[in-house]
């Protein structure tokens, strides 16, 4: 508790709420590796459609094979999160991650001395069956890491805002490293480098065990008890506390995974919190807004014959998105989190009306899409914060993970909307589905408001 205390002090030394996050012990290398494992989820789908068309000259079997490995993945993220609720990221994480390389490198292989489509499909939907998300593992490491900082609920909405920048940077550099490396090195090298990647990163994430959140065991024969009791109040002897809770952590970690089966406790489904399936519900809505937007931007660019400035435009609307990280990260709102959803929600709605005003006009569509980008990544680190809020700390990456779960499956049914929506109208028509989805996510935000305040 006195580490504790002096740890606090020295944080206040720290001007920056940035400055203050990497001054705590052991964040700058899960920050770090986790960033690094999470290329693979900006490389991989657009490296099976890369390496598939190059390959077999057939955009249709690219696309459809990379939709079955999202939607593989986005069927197994919330599960692997449980596992790494109840049994410790690092016990479930070093078999999940040896697992998830071999299927990634098998995919790989494969594409290489092209096997035939059938067999790439089944390799496709075990590679997605093995993908976990490590930005849900480094969130809630944040969260472990701040729960004794004495203004750590302000210092997690900067976590989450950085987050959401690092996000938004992997997804700038994912597709330009993918697509230079399958044009200038080799069409199946952007399938290895995040294999590489993510095996470096996490490796090095799931070795760095001082900052891992401790598992919550019950009816284990331990001769210690734990240092701090779910409802916050620790033990009279602040020595003898620090004691217990290195023990717990080290019995636990010698515990085997049939033993935690046994013995540990099931927890509640995340699901059955009140306000979590309206906020997953506007995760699903206002996700299919961004690759509704990308489709119908890439059809107006080729009919613009400007398809090699397609990357550029498209970088535009990130480079916002990374920059509103930062500052909402820098800031503290005052005020509900779902009221700062509902109002992010809304500004990106008029930034999408403008959109579709200027979409004619490509410089000034990037200028607009800079400025709308702003709210996205704010909008991304206000539902985390929200999940923190509904969901206990021992389902928080199960939590998490659901979050990103409903992204994926919301980007997807975008994507399958807009293409409808070009085959039948055309670019125009494509680029009013952006804000009609944000529009559609407004009263659904408004009833998970209404939901947690009745809960509270």
């Amino acid at each position: 508790m006195s580490t504790t205390r002096v740890g606090t002090k020295s944080y206040a030394a720290h001007p920056s709420p940035y400055r203050r996050l990497f001054a705590l012990s052991g964040a700058k290398a899960f920050c770090i590796s986790g960033a690094v494992a999470r290329l693979p989820i900006s490389m991989m789908s657009l490296g099976i459609v890369l390496a598939l068309n190059h390959l077999y000259d057939n955009w249709t079997i690219a696309g459809t094979m990379s939709a079955v490995y999202v939607l593989a993945m986005s069927c197994v993220t919330p599960f692997y999160a449980r596992a790494f609720d109840r049994f410790g990221q690092a016990r479930v994480g070093r078999i999940a991650l040896a697992v998830q390389i071999i299927a990634m490198l098998s995919f790989a292989f494969a594409a290489l001395i092209r096997v035939p489509i059938a067999v790439l499909f089944v390799l496709a939907i075990i590679m997605g069956l093995t993908q976990f998300s490590f930005g849900a593992l480094v969130r809630t490491r944040w969260a472990y890491a701040l729960r004794t900082v004495e203004d750590g609920d302000q210092l997690l909405n900067t976590a989450y805002a950085m987050e959401a920048a690092i996000d938004e940077i992997v997804f700038i550099l994912g597709p330009i490293l993918a697509a230079w490396l399958a044009t200038s090195v080799h069409p199946v090298s952007q399938l290895f480098v995040p294999t590489l990647a993510c095996g470096i990163g996490g490796t090095i994430f799931f070795s760095l065990k001082s900052t891992q959140p401790n598992i919550i065991v019950q009816e284990i024969d331990v001769p210690v008890r734990t240092a701090e009791r779910r409802d916050g109040i620790g033990s009279s002897a602040e020595t003898a506390s620090a004691t217990a809770a290195s023990g717990v952590a080290n019995a636990a970690d010698q515990l085997t995974l049939r033993q935690l089966k046994t013995h540990a406790p099931k927890p509640k489904s995340v699901l059955l919190y009140a306000g979590v399936l309206p906020l997953l519900a506007v995760f699903i809505v206002f996700n299919m807004s961004f690759t509704s937007f990308d489709v119908s931007i890439t059809a107006t660019m080729k009919a613009m014959e400007l398809e090699p400035f397609l990357g550029v435009q498209l970088a535009m609307f990130a480079v916002g998105s990374c920059v509103g990280a930062l500052v909402f990260g820098s800031r503290q709102l005052k005020g509900s989190h779902w009221a700062h959803m509902v109002m992010f929600l809304a500004l990106l709605t008029v930034g999408y009306v403008f959109f579709r005003l200027t979409m004619d006009n490509l410089i000034l569509l990037g200028i607009v899409e800079i400025l709308t980008g702003l709210t996205v990544s704010p909008l991304f680190a206000t539902g985390n914060l929200i999940v923190k809020d509904l969901v206990p700390a021992e389902s928080l990456t199960e939590g998490l993970s659901w979050v990103t779960t409903a992204g994926t499956v919301g980007t997807s049914i975008g994507s399958s909307v807009a293409g409808i929506a070009l085959d039948s109208a055309g670019p125009h028509i494509g680029m009013m589905l952006p804000f009609l989805f944000t529009l559609a996510a407004v009263p659904i935000a408004l009833c998970g408001w209404w939901l947690a305040k009745r809960r509270a």
